[in-house]
């Protein structure tokens, strides 16, 4: 319990709770899945499939009741492997944006609709 709060403390952007559609352009194609939680700094992305850290990729996604689309590039900052979780927690990869423009943006967003 100690270190998910130091784990809290440690992040530089709020999170929020969500179950939000996600689209992504990686190597073998586009794929569609869930995202849990959310900020202007990344996404957590549930899946049996994670990519491996370090992977580039554009994800896209509408917050509920948005009529914009937000297309913002990022890599895979970790990820939980159904071969071993690592890291504790449900499967899948945390998405870390890598541009800064489309996640201020996202940020101006969330701000809104707090």
């Amino acid at each position: 319990m100690a270190a998910a709060a130091n784990s809290r403390a440690r992040r530089r952007f709020k999170r929020r709770t969500v179950r939000v559609l996600v689209d992504f352009h990686c190597h073998d194609g586009v794929r569609f899945e869930y995202a849990t939680t959310l900020g202007p700094g990344g996404v957590f992305v549930e899946t049996d499939a994670p990519l491996e850290p370090g992977t580039p990729l554009k994800v896209r996604f509408r917050l509920a009741g948005s009529d914009t689309l937000h297309e913002i590039e990022g890599r895979v900052a970790w990820s939980n492997a159904p071969d071993g979780t690592p890291n504790g927690g449900s499967l899948g990869m945390a998405i870390e944006f890598t541009d800064a423009t489309a996640a201020a943006a996202l940020a101006r967003e969330l701000e809104r609709s707090a």
